[in-house]
């Protein structure tokens, strides 16, 4: 039984939603932590609105926020509890965008998943799995889990934006070119882009080159 995630939204600046960005928070912060991206992004996505659910499970490293599952070296889980909480989670996950498609009356390829850290990883799980493939998937400072699967369980293949900081201590740089690679590897057409001088966090720079990806991705470059 999946576990129902709670959700913020921002409308569509137009007031008429066209496509959906799902928003996914890392380790230990919440929904409304990447819900302030809206601000900046959403006036050049004029027919798009933006949800951010909180992750299933109160973060133990920090009860305030959410966690998509444990993770050992932070908080002290066992592999198999970290492993365990990442399955649950990835049902969570596409049981509510299940949910969001039939909400908001958009297709999957009318939707992207932006994540930030955990919930890059989530992103980059979930999307290649799901038989549609969406219209993206944004990652900043995360990293590909169980890249030796990727190939053998691809159902989709959504392009794929990998951003990262090149002073990021809390999820190495190093993390990129190795998901890139295995996304290549397994036929995904991936962009990439380092932010000079950034730690764990999300540079304008970064957020340009997103928004770019958005609009191609989102048909808003093609239909001016």
């Amino acid at each position: 039984m999946t576990r129902a995630l709670e959700s913020k939204r921002r409308d569509a600046v137009s007031g008429q939603t066209r496509s959906v960005v799902v928003l996914l928070h890392g380790y230990g912060a919440d929904g409304a932590d990447l819900l302030g991206l809206a601000d900046p992004l959403g006036p050049h996505l004029p027919d798009t609105a933006f949800v951010a659910p909180d992750a299933p499970e109160r973060s133990v490293m920090n009860p305030m926020g959410f966690q998509w599952f444990p993770i050992p070296w932070i908080d002290g889980s066992s592999q198999e509890q970290a492993e365990a909480g990442m399955r649950l989670a990835v049902d969570d996950l596409n049981a509510y965008l299940d949910g969001v498609m039939e909400e908001e009356g958009v297709p999957p390829e009318n939707l992207v998943l932006f994540g930030f850290s955990q919930g890059t990883m989530m992103s980059l799980h979930v999307a290649p799995r799901r038989d549609e493939p969406f219209a993206g998937v944004i990652g900043f400072s995360g990293r590909l889990l169980e890249p030796e699967l990727l190939a053998d369980e691809t159902k989709s293949r959504p392009p794929i934006l990998l951003v990262h900081g090149d002073a990021d201590d809390v999820v190495p740089p190093q993390s990129l070119p190795d998901a890139a690679n295995a996304l290549t590897g397994a036929g995904f057409e991936v962009y990439a882009h380092v932010m000079k001088g950034t730690g764990h966090g999300i540079a304008p720079d970064g957020l340009s080159v997103a928004l770019a990806f958005l609009r191609e991705k989102l048909g808003y470059d093609t239909a001016q």
